[in-house]
């Protein structure tokens, strides 16, 4: 996740402060990592410096006085341009998964624990995620079959993995 251009897209929407805008952050984009405070505040600065956002005048409020921050015209031309970008298809060729059932080969650990193992962590998370699912809105719901759909897609590797672990520990130690 871009935190610096989602940030500029929700600036976009609209002005902001700081606090709504990690608000809005976390309710749509940080489901169980919520955005630390001072990320968004060091991310503005950073976005301010590079004339990606301006602040408008600083407003009283109950506390310090509150900045409203506004996209500039630099900051929308890049949250445009990300858009319209397609996202590098995933995953790449070589993944964590591989590299350790090929590393536990090679160095002649169990392989077949580790996909158990692991098979097992993607299960529990299946659960976890289609609980979300079921008392979860639209987001949650969508968020959720994403990652349902990819520990789907990691299942069947580790099927496929297992079942020619004899012929893949044979190639490796060659």
């Amino acid at each position: 996740m871009s935190v610096p251009l989602t940030l500029l897209g929700l600036l976009e929407r609209e002005p902001s402060h700081g606090y709504d805008l990690k608000r809005d952050y976390d309710t749509f984009f940080g489901r169980g990592k919520p955005l630390p405070f001072g990320q968004v505040y060091s991310t503005l600065a950073r976005l301010s410096r590079d004339g990606k956002i301006v602040m408008n005048e600083a407003e009283p409020g109950d506390g310090p006085d509150r900045k409203r921050y506004v996209i500039t015209e630099q900051g929308a031309t890049e949250v445009n341009a990300w858009l319209a970008e397609p996202v590098a298809p995933e995953p790449n060729l070589q993944s964590i998964l591989f590299s350790k059932v090929v590393l536990a080969l090679m160095l002649e650990r169990p392989a077949e624990q580790y996909l158990d193992a692991q098979r097992a962590a993607h299960l529990q998370r299946m659960r976890e995620l289609t609980e979300i699912k079921r008392g979860g809105g639209l987001v949650d719901g969508l968020l959720a079959d994403h990652g349902l759909f990819h520990l789907e897609a990691d299942l069947r590797w580790i099927d496929t993995t297992a079942a020619r672990l004899d012929a893949l520990r044979r190639e490796v130690r060659r």
